[in-house]
């Protein structure tokens, strides 16, 4: 407790859709009488192996993470990141049939990550490569892996690079599915009291919605962390993962991410079956 109130440690990426989700709560345009907030920075995949030791009050995760940590975390309605029909790609330096994948040395951006788990969905059978998000690109240019799945700005950019699109996930799941792709979730400890869950969730919502409804200059904020990003751009991604999927939890969201940690279980790619669930 700090000034009577709760203190919460709210940890997210430094990524432009995720600043635009907190802007308002980090500028104070959006407050609580009960709860207090410290922002934390770090990179999704950091991120999901924190939230294993319960080190952060909230925090976001990839839904793929929520097995791992559902003993210490309960998701929260607010905060999703979703792609409805589009989602990570994959980029190849010499193009070919995504069917041609199997077997091959592919770059991925961690393997608690959601686009892992759907690349792995996709084709179970290749070789994964871990490395930071901003090192697949330079990879698949340099030869070092056959292909990588791309998150974040790379899913703009990734043309400037010369690369081939051969796939995007998020349009497959689309396809066989016919649901969006649930891939960044935020979560909150369990043994919080109720009221400090239920309000930070219910701050967590207006931040996005007050973003959604000043996105002038919520965007000029989160274009300080789109690294690199134009206006257009950042605007265009902010706009793919900050939606009206993101401001409360939708069924089909829901049912979309328990398919995916159910037919990951079933294969084999997640060690825990879980049902997923929120405040």
């Amino acid at each position: 407790m700090e000034n009577g109130k709760h203190l919460v440690d709210i940890a997210h990426s430094p990524d432009s859709d995720d600043a635009f989700m907190f802007y308002a709560l980090a500028k104070g345009h959006v407050s609580s009488d009960l709860v207090d907030f410290k922002h934390v920075l770090s990179d999704i995949q950091s991120l999901n192996v924190a939230a294993r030791e319960g080190r952060y009050g909230m925090t976001a995760i990839s839904y793929h993470a929520y097995p791992y940590v559902a003993d210490k975390y309960i998701l929260t309605a607010a905060g999703s990141s979703v792609g409805d029909g589009y989602g990570p790609i994959i980029v190849t330096k010499v193009e070919f049939d995504p069917k041609d994948l199997k077997g091959k040395k592919i770059g991925v951006p961690g393997l608690m990550t959601t686009a892992y788990l759907a690349m792995r969905l996709y084709e179970p059978d290749f070789d994964a490569v871990v490395m930071d998000f901003d090192e697949i690109i330079p990879a698949v240019e340099r030869g070092d892996v056959d292909a990588g799945v791309v998150i974040h700005e790379g899913q703009l950019t990734w043309s400037e690079s010369g690369l081939h699109n051969i796939l995007d996930l998020g349009a497959w799941w689309k396809e066989e599915h016919n649901l969006p792709l649930a891939l960044g979730a935020n979560c909150i400890l369990r043994h919080l009291p109720e009221d400090v869950k239920k309000e930070s969730c219910r701050c967590l919502s207006e931040s996005i919605q007050y973003a959604l409804d000043h996105r002038a200059e919520a965007l000029e904020y989160a274009l300080q962390f789109g690294r690199g990003l134009s206006n257009e751009d950042a605007d265009e991604f902010v706009g793919m993962y900050v939606n009206h999927h993101t401001t409360a939890m939708d069924p089909e969201v829901l049912r979309s991410g328990q398919l995916m940690l159910d037919l990951g279980y079933e294969a084999g790619i997640v060690k825990k079956q879980v049902q997923l669930e929120y405040v």
